[in-house]
């Protein structure tokens, strides 16, 4: 797959460029480029850096990060199993459980919320940091959600992480679960109330909660553009009606004067037959 003239692999974190040099130079500098294109694409074209991934995942199977970027590329694309083959073999290549929230993420999608249940409770949660703890606990009451266990869910996402005034990287999806949650138990203005809080600590955008938000409150945004394309059309529906009535009045017109010249040329053909 092509790579852009502005890629150049220096891009990558240094943890993964140590983890290249593993490879000869060449060959680490083509993986670190396609590494740089799936994470350029993974947001707005999973498809693409979907493909990327596989690139690198051909010319170096054997480095952790190129498993890992595999893995995640593969979850954008919903393709779950796949995900989490890849997100096995990064985690038996490293030793480490960082993987372990989007594992069980995997097993959702899969379809086997029990499984993502059971990784909720093992061991290996006690071993991730705060960040992956709370992705954790996301994880589980998405499952209790999957399972139609709303009340559960909502138990689930009440933590000190939850209660706290502090707006961590976390927050904002936290509180936005939380307030989803509360939504689908019919806890509407429990609800709004969250969905207001995350909307506080979103300030990445990364969730929608101001939508969400709106919506509840009955507010409707209308675009901006698509407002101006709408003036535009009613101003040329105008200057159609206008020349269309203009056209109709020349018409008459010219037919009121062409009717009043046949009635003149009928008098004095007449008078010229006195």
């Amino acid at each position: 797959m092509p790579i852009p003239e502005d890629v150049t692999g220096d891009e990558i974190d240094k943890d993964v460029r140590q983890e290249l040099q593993s490879l000869p130079k060449t060959l680490a500098e083509d993986v670190a480029k396609n590494l740089v294109m799936v994470a350029r694409l993974i947001d707005e074209d999973p498809e693409g850096a979907y493909g990327y991934s596989k690139v690198a995942l051909r010319l170096a199977s054997r480095v952790a990060a190129v498993r890992e970027a595999a893995g995640f590329a593969a979850y954008a694309n919903q393709k779950y199993s796949e995900a989490l083959a890849e997100f096995r073999a990064a985690r038996r290549m490293t030793g480490t459980v960082d993987l372990w929230p989007v594992m069980a993420d995997c097993e959702r999608g899969l379809g086997r919320p029990e499984k993502a249940l059971d990784m909720a409770g093992a061991p290996e949660v006690h071993k991730l940091d705060k960040a992956g703890q709370v992705e954790m606990r996301l994880v589980a009451a998405g499952a209790r959600r999957d399972m139609g266990q709303l009340d559960a869910a909502i138990v689930t996402l009440q933590s000190p992480e939850l209660a706290s005034n502090s707006v961590q990287p976390w927050t904002a999806r936290l509180r936005y679960a939380y307030a989803d949650a509360l939504l689908a138990a019919g806890r509407a203005d429990e609800a709004r109330e969250w969905f207001a809080k995350a909307v506080e600590a979103d300030r990445d955008g990364s969730t929608d909660a101001s939508d969400r938000l709106a919506e509840m409150d009955g507010v409707e945004f209308v675009d901006a553009l698509d407002e101006e394309e709408s003036e535009e059309t009613s101003q040329e529906i105008e200057v159609a009606a206008e020349t269309e009535t203009e056209t109709e009045t020349e018409t008459e017109t010219e037919s009121g004067t062409e009717s009043k010249i046949d009635a003149e040329s009928g008098s004095e053909s007449e008078a010229e037959q006195d």
